[in-house]
């Protein structure tokens, strides 16, 4: 077995961001002590999720890539001896950002990034309004432990995201996010979303034959316009198998976990679930239409 220690950080945010960071340095800290070798950390965890009200002042919070994040968690991972997976907000030329995961190697430096490519516009969700859609494509990060297929949170709706990077060789599909609902909806149609939510990239797992990492955040944050009840972050970060078999989960609960994935098991899979060779590609053009032909 080619065993991957993998750690999730899963935490609420608040309006202060030195004590944001330093909740997730601790929680690193304590991944690396049960062995992690790979550390996910949720969506735009440095601050509250600040897209729930279009506001153009709070394009402040962007920061360069390399920037002050990459070089504060870079010191961290060359401590630990640690790859981690970040989620910034990238200020790329003065008016364009994009919602950016950042891959630090071991040894500190940057790996490469991927830029979000799917922007949901929804209420309390204007990420259309802060972000530039991705141009980087969907191509894994080469690190020491691995090719990591990093997409990012709204990502996780999209198959075509996923199976391009399976396709490219990914050997581990990572998605961290900011999901939640709003307290107008009901709990029973709560469940229903979250559990949708899960077992869609569960889906990928299977479909692709490959595991899969989801760090979430949690916690209730207020809508500053006050024109909503703000939202209820899920929490429920989880890892899941190529077979779509749940290996570790949290609930609500803030805090950080590390869970054994077996790397090889993708080749037992695909040999028994052989999806890869039964793709007729010659028969996929339509994919490429917005919609019937």
């Amino acid at each position: 077995m080619n065993l991957l220690q993998v750690g999730m950080v899963q935490t609420s945010c608040t309006g202060d961001t030195e004590a944001n960071i330093a909740k997730l340095e601790s929680n690193i800290r304590s991944c690396a002590a049960m062995g992690a070798r790979l550390i996910v950390l949720q969506e735009l965890h440095n601050t509250l999720y600040f897209c729930k009200t279009e506001e153009a002042s709070l394009c402040d919070l962007a920061e360069t890539i390399p920037g002050p994040s990459t070089e504060r968690f870079g010191v961290l991972a060359k401590e630990l001896g640690v790859v981690l997976v970040l989620s910034l907000f990238e200020r790329r030329a003065p008016g364009i950002y994009h919602n950016t995961a950042v891959v630090i190697e071991k040894d500190g430096s940057i790996a490469g990034k991927y830029r979000k490519m799917h922007i949901p516009d929804d209420p309390c969700y204007y990420e259309k309004f802060y972000f530039t859609p991705g141009d980087l494509g969907f191509h894994p990060i080469e690190t020491s432990v691995g090719k990591l297929g990093v997409l990012v949170c709204w990502d996780q709706w999209y198959p075509e995201a996923a199976r391009i990077m399976a396709l490219n060789g990914a050997q581990i599909l990572i998605y961290p996010t900011a999901i939640g609902g709003g307290p107008i909806d009901s709990p029973f149609e709560q469940a229903l979303q979250c559990d949708a939510w899960r077992l869609v990239q569960r889906g990928h797992a299977v479909a692709n034959g490959l595991p899969v990492i989801t760090v979430n955040r949690t916690g209730h944050e207020d809508d500053p316009s006050g024109n909503t009840p703000g939202l209820d972050f899920w929490g429920c970060s989880f890892a899941a198998g190529p077979q779509g078999e749940i290996l570790s989960q949290f609930e609500d609960e803030e805090g950080a976990k590390v869970v054994d994935i077996d790397l090889d098991r993708t080749e037992y899979v695909r040999r028994g679930w052989p999806f890869f060779r039964d793709r007729r590609i010659d028969a996929y053009g339509d994919i490429l239409n917005r919609y019937g032909k």
